[in-house]
Protein backbone atom coordinates (compact mmCIF):
# COMPACT_ATOMS: atom_id res chain seq x y z
CA UNK A 1 0.00 0.00 0.00
CA UNK A 2 1.36 3.44 -0.89
CA UNK A 3 1.57 6.42 1.42
CA UNK A 4 0.18 8.82 -1.20
CA UNK A 5 -3.01 8.94 -3.24
CA UNK A 6 -3.88 10.74 -6.48
CA UNK A 7 -6.58 13.42 -6.41
CA UNK A 8 -7.55 16.02 -8.98
CA UNK A 9 -7.64 19.76 -8.27
CA UNK A 10 -9.10 21.85 -11.07
CA UNK A 11 -7.38 20.35 -14.12
CA UNK A 12 -4.32 18.92 -12.35
CA UNK A 13 -3.52 15.54 -10.83
CA UNK A 14 -1.69 15.87 -7.53
CA UNK A 15 -0.42 13.36 -5.01
CA UNK A 16 -1.26 13.89 -1.35
CA UNK A 17 -0.60 11.75 1.73
CA UNK A 18 -3.23 9.13 2.51
CA UNK A 19 -5.66 10.91 4.88
CA UNK A 20 -4.84 14.29 3.28
CA UNK A 21 -7.34 17.13 3.19
CA UNK A 22 -8.84 19.37 0.53
CA UNK A 23 -6.65 22.24 1.73
CA UNK A 24 -3.55 20.07 1.39
CA UNK A 25 -4.52 19.16 -2.16
CA UNK A 26 -5.06 22.83 -3.06
CA UNK A 27 -1.64 23.72 -1.62
CA UNK A 28 -0.03 20.88 -3.57
CA UNK A 29 -1.73 22.03 -6.77
CA UNK A 30 -0.77 25.69 -6.47
CA UNK A 31 0.98 27.32 -3.52
CA UNK A 32 -0.64 30.62 -4.54
CA UNK A 33 -3.98 29.27 -3.30
CA UNK A 34 -2.81 29.49 0.30
CA UNK A 35 -0.22 32.26 0.09
CA UNK A 36 -2.53 35.03 -1.15
CA UNK A 37 -4.75 35.09 1.93
CA UNK A 38 -7.85 35.06 -0.29
CA UNK A 39 -10.90 33.17 0.85
CA UNK A 40 -11.06 29.91 -1.07
CA UNK A 41 -14.11 27.94 -2.09
CA UNK A 42 -13.86 24.18 -2.43
CA UNK A 43 -16.42 22.13 -4.35
CA UNK A 44 -16.57 18.52 -5.48
CA UNK A 45 -17.09 17.33 -9.04
CA UNK A 46 -20.86 17.93 -8.68
CA UNK A 47 -20.41 21.50 -7.44
CA UNK A 48 -21.29 20.69 -3.83
CA UNK A 49 -19.30 22.48 -1.11
CA UNK A 50 -16.36 20.68 0.50
CA UNK A 51 -14.80 21.77 3.77
CA UNK A 52 -11.07 22.56 3.61
CA UNK A 53 -10.39 19.98 6.34
CA UNK A 54 -12.37 17.22 4.58
CA UNK A 55 -10.30 14.05 4.15
CA UNK A 56 -10.11 13.04 0.49
CA UNK A 57 -10.38 9.60 -1.05
CA UNK A 58 -8.33 8.26 -3.94
CA UNK A 59 -9.43 9.90 -7.19
CA UNK A 60 -11.37 12.74 -5.55
CA UNK A 61 -12.13 15.66 -7.87
CA UNK A 62 -12.04 19.18 -6.44
CA UNK A 63 -12.63 22.62 -7.86
CA UNK A 64 -10.82 25.35 -5.93
CA UNK A 65 -11.31 29.05 -6.58
CA UNK A 66 -10.33 32.25 -4.83
CA UNK A 67 -13.36 34.22 -3.75
CA UNK A 68 -13.70 37.95 -4.24
CA UNK A 69 -15.10 38.11 -0.72
CA UNK A 70 -12.80 38.41 2.24
CA UNK A 71 -13.34 36.51 5.48
CA UNK A 72 -15.95 38.30 7.54
CA UNK A 73 -18.09 39.23 4.54
CA UNK A 74 -16.23 42.37 3.39
CA UNK A 75 -15.85 42.90 -0.36
CA UNK A 76 -12.36 42.95 -1.83
CA UNK A 77 -13.13 46.37 -3.36
CA UNK A 78 -14.11 47.94 -0.03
Amino acid sequence: MTDTIPVFVNERRVMIPRGGTAAMAAQQCDAAFTSTGAALTYTDARGLPVLPDAVLATGAILRVAASARRPGGADADA
